[in-house]
């Protein structure tokens, strides 16, 4: 596995469970921005955003991170919300 530094764009996101999450988009200081549309939820018409303290590591061309795929999305942000929870 290898470090975030390695997180770029057009990426896969997977949950520790290896379902998918998103594409990264870009990386935005500590945040990964996936692409918008892609991936979750009803809200696709705008941007979500994943900590990088969440990511375990990075296999080929996938990010896997730390928590399943739903515990995960409970935790994104999305660009309207301006930050994250709690």
């Amino acid at each position: 596995m290898s470090g975030n530094a390695d997180v770029r764009e057009s990426m896969e996101v997977v949950g520790a469970d290896g379902v998918f999450i998103g594409t990264v988009d870009s990386v935005e200081g500590s945040r990964i921005k996936l692409v918008r549309g892609d991936g979750f939820g009803k809200h696709k018409k705008h941007h979500h955003y994943i900590d990088m303290s969440l990511v375990a590591g990075v296999e080929g061309e996938k990010v896997r991170l730390s928590l399943s795929a739903d515990a995960a999305i409970a935790l994104v942000d999305d660009e309207r919300s301006g930050g994250g929870p709690g």
